[in-house]
C-alpha cells in the first residue's frame, strides 16, 4: 500500500516544507493524534495558530453557529454586523490612545501587504526598511521585507524595490541598540534619503528570525525617528499577538504605540483571518476599493475571533502565559547546568526561545537543536527550530495547555537535551 508520505511526495509541491510526516487526525488542546492513533503534545501550535488550543469549545461553538447563518457573502458586497463590531473590539484594544479603524484579509503576508499600501498612500513616499532575521511573509513584498535569504528568497528572482535592511540589535550576536541605531543612520547617509521612507517594519519579537526581543530603548528609538522624518512605525504582530507574550499585543511591553500593526494566526484560533488595525487618518489614505479581497474578513473566521477574545480575557491567558513561560524558563535554566550547549534562554511570556551553539567551537549549533527536535518527535513532543543559523528551538505550545500535560513535556524537553549530549 502506497504511504501517506509516497502520495504527497507525487501530489504536493517540493516547496511546501514539512517539519514532521506525522498526518493529523484529530487535536484536542494541546494534544494531537496521527492517523495511526500516535499521541503527540503540540509545542509548534501550527506556528502560533492556536493560543487558545485546538477546537477551544467556545470558538467551536461560535463557528458552528455562524455556519447555520451564513458563510460568504463578501463584506464588500453584502456587509455583515460582527465584521464590524470586531473591527471596533480591535480598534479599542490595539497599542495607542488615539482613534483607530480596521481592516481584515486572509493571511499575515496579506496584511503585511496591505500595511505596505497603506503607509504608501499615507505618505506619498515608496522606500521601506525592515530589519536582518526578521521573516514577514512568502508574498514578494514580504520576500523583499524578509531579512533572511534561505530558504525564503532562494530561486524567486527580483524582490521589490524601495526595501531596505538595517541589522536587528542582538546583544549575543555582537550587535547592540546603539550600533543598529548607528546603521539606520548610515542607511540614511549612504542608501536612502529619509524624506523618501514611508514606514519601518519589525517584529517586536522575531519569530523565524530567532525569538529575539526588541529592546524597549531600541523601540523608543524607532518611535522617535520615525516621528522626527515622517515616517510610519509599522509592528507586525502576527506572531507576537493574542496572548503570546504575556500582553494582548507585544508592543504593550515597550509603552509606544505603532501607527500600524499587523495580526493573524492567532487571531481567529486555527480560521484564516488577518487585520491591519491603525490610526484613524493613516487607514484612510487609500481610495474605496483599494483595500479588500474576496475572502477578507470571512464570516467563519470573525466569528472565531470574536470567541478567542473572549477565552484570552475570560481566562486571563496573558497572566497563564507568564506563568507558563516562568515555569519553562525555570526548567531551561536547570537543565543548562547539565547542557553546556545552551548559551541562551529568552522571550516574553509564553514566546520562549533556547539557543544552542557548539561546545568546541562555541559557534552556533543548527546539528545540536535539530538532534533535540528529533529525539523530542520521538518521545512524543513536538518542537520547532527557528534564527538565521538554525540553531534555536522555539516553543509555542498552547497557552490552554493542561498542567499536568506541561510538566510530561518539560520532562521529554529535558531527556531530549541530555540524550542528544549523547
Amino acid at each position: 500500500m502506497t504511504s501517506l508520505t509516497d502520495r504527497k511526495n507525487a501530489a504536493i509541491s517540493r516547496g511546501v516544507g514539512m517539519t514532521t510526516q506525522i498526518y493529523a487526525d484529530r487535536a484536542e488542546n494541546a494534544e494531537i493524534w496521527d492517523k495511526q492513533g500516535n499521541r503527540y503534545i503540540d509545542f509548534a501550535a501550527g506556528i502560533a495558530v492556536v493560543n487558545t488550543g485546538h477546537r477551544h469549545p467556545k470558538v467551536i461553538a461560535a463557528v458552528k453557529a455562524q455556519l447555520d447563518r451564513f458563510t460568504h457573502t463578501c463584506h464588500q458586497v453584502v456587509p455583515y454586523e460582527n465584521y464590524v463590531h470586531l473591527a471596533e473590539r480591535l480598534n479599542t484594544l490595539a497599542p495607542g490612545k488615539f482613534a483607530k479603524k480596521t481592516i481584515f484579509v486572509t493571511t499575515g503576508a496579506e496584511a503585511v501587504e496591505n500595511a505596505v499600501k497603506i503607509a504608501r498612500a499615507a505618505t506619498g513616499r515608496q522606500a521601506i526598511i525592515a530589519f536582518g532575521g526578521g521573516f514577514h511573509g512568502r508574498t514578494f513584498m514580504g520576500m523583499a521585507l524578509t531579512g533572511k535569504v534561505v530558504p525564503y528568497k532562494v530561486g524567486f528572482g527580483s524582490m521589490p524595490a524601495d526595501v531596505f535592511h538595517a541589522p536587528f540589535p542582538i546583544e549575543l550576536h555582537g550587535v547592540s541598540v546603539e550600533q543598529s541605531l548607528a546603521a539606520l543612520k548610515k542607511l540614511f547617509a549612504a542608501d536612502v534619503d529619509p524624506a523618501r521612507v514611508a514606514a519601518i517594519i519589525l517584529e517586536p519579537v522575531q519569530g523565524e528570525g530567532g525569538f529575539y526581543p526588541a529592546p524597549t530603548a531600541f523601540m523608543k528609538a524607532l518611535r522617535e525617528i520615525c516621528d522626527e522624518h515622517g515616517m510610519l512605525l509599522i509592528a507586525d504582530e502576527v506572531q507576537t499577538g493574542f496572548a503570546r507574550t504575556g500582553k494582548l499585543f507585544a508592543m504593550e511591553h515597550h509603552d509606544v504605540a505603532p501607527d500600524l500593526t499587523t495580526m493573524a494566526k492567532s487571531l481567529a484560533g486555527g480560521f484564516p483571518l488577518a487585520a491591519v488595525t491603525g490610526r484613524a487618518e493613516i487607514m484612510d489614505a487609500p481610495g474605496p476599493g483599494g483595500l479588500g479581497g474576496t475572502y477578507g474578513g470571512n464570516p467563519i473566521g470573525i466569528a472565531a475571533a470574536h470567541a478567542v477574545l473572549d477565552v484570552i480575557e475570560e481566562e486571563q491567558l496573558c497572566e497563564r502565559a507568564n506563568q507558563l513561560g516562568n515555569r519553562l524558563k525555570q526548567r531551561l535554566a536547570a537543565i543548562r547546568e547539565k547542557a553546556p550547549e545552551i548559551v541562551d534562554i529568552r522571550g516574553p511570556g509564553f514566546m520562549n526561545a533556547v539557543e544552542f551553539n557548539d561546545t568546541k567551537t562555541n559557534l552556533p549549533s543548527a546539528e545540536f537543536a535539530n538532534k533535540v527536535r528529533l529525539i523530542a518527535l520521538e518521545k512524543g513532543l513536538i518542537l520547532l527550530t527557528c534564527g538565521v543559523h538554525g540553531n534555536v528551538i522555539r516553543f509555542l505550545a498552547p497557552i490552554t495547555i493542561q498542567d499536568e500535560v506541561f510538566a510530561e513535556a518539560l520532562d521529554i524537553l529535558e531527556a531530549s537535551i541530555l540524550e542528544a549530549r549523547g
